[in-house]
């Protein structure tokens, strides 16, 4: 069993179309609306629900950022790579998929699962080694978006690379030291957006696989982004041309 902590995380699990939750805990003395909320979900749905001191709590999650809140629920299930080839957002007519090439800080990695679905991409593909996997800090950071957004978990990049690209996908590597700007593309077709981990970037053998390499041009006298605030801005473009095309 793993734990889900966090007002925001488990409001949106608990709202989700998967009913993972099997228990949850509630800090004794914790009230206010969001409480409230998830109180009266767990009831919709038929979830047991107990109240203990905050040092359970602590001990359960390791943390004392879980607001007074967590949730017992079944190991994170991740997807195969089909599931996230067959999960397109109704509205695009392409597929749209994000790849993490050993993005190791669980923080990041919610981020950007969180913004995964915030453009409405197919799903995500990370690796099993050198990289983080999908935790409660990870569901955290998420804000509970890892609960709608498919995740793949696959032993070899390279070779999910290469599956997606007998599909029919364009592979787009985020490469800070490249001259093509994330403007010159049309991004017309399926599309598959590969980040780097956060201090090494792109692995050279995933490089080698991309079919194109982007960069994000900048004016600061710092020459690096967050790894997800990058991410949005490749897939804020590819919406772009989407909807202008």
């Amino acid at each position: 069993m793993r734990v889900i902590y966090g007002i925001n995380p488990l409001l949106e699990v608990l709202k989700g179309p998967n009913r993972i939750i099997k228990k949850l805990v509630i800090a004794e003395g914790r009230g206010g609306e969001g409480v409230r909320k998830i109180l009266d979900l767990a009831g919709k749905t038929g979830i047991p629900f107990e109240f203990k001191d905050r040092d359970y709590l602590n001990r359960q999650t390791g943390e004392r950022s879980h607001q007074g809140v967590m949730g017992f629920c079944d190991d994170f299930a991740y997807a195969g790579m089909d599931d996230v080839i067959a999960n397109r957002h109704r509205d695009f007519r392409y597929d749209l998929i994000l790849i993490l090439d050993g993005v190791t800080d669980p923080q990041n990695l919610g981020s950007l699962i969180r913004t995964a679905h915030c453009f409405g991409v197919n799903g995500v593909i990370i690796p099993k080694d050198r990289s983080a996997s999908v935790t409660a800090a990870v569901m955290k950071a998420s804000s509970g978006t890892a609960g709608y957004t498919p995740v793949a978990m696959e032993v070899n990049l390279s070779s999910a690379i290469e599956y997606l690209k007998s599909k029919g996908f364009w592979i787009y590597g985020a490469d800070a030291g490249n001259d093509r700007g994330v403007h010159a593309p049309d991004y017309r077709g399926n599309i598959a957006v590969v980040m780097g981990s956060e201090g090494k970037g792109l692995r050279p053998l995933i490089r080698k696989n991309c079919d194109f390499l982007l960069s994000i041009p900048m004016k600061g006298k710092i020459d690096s982004l967050n790894v997800s605030v990058a991410a949005g801005i490749i897939l804020h473009e590819i919406l772009r041309v989407w909807d202008e095309s």
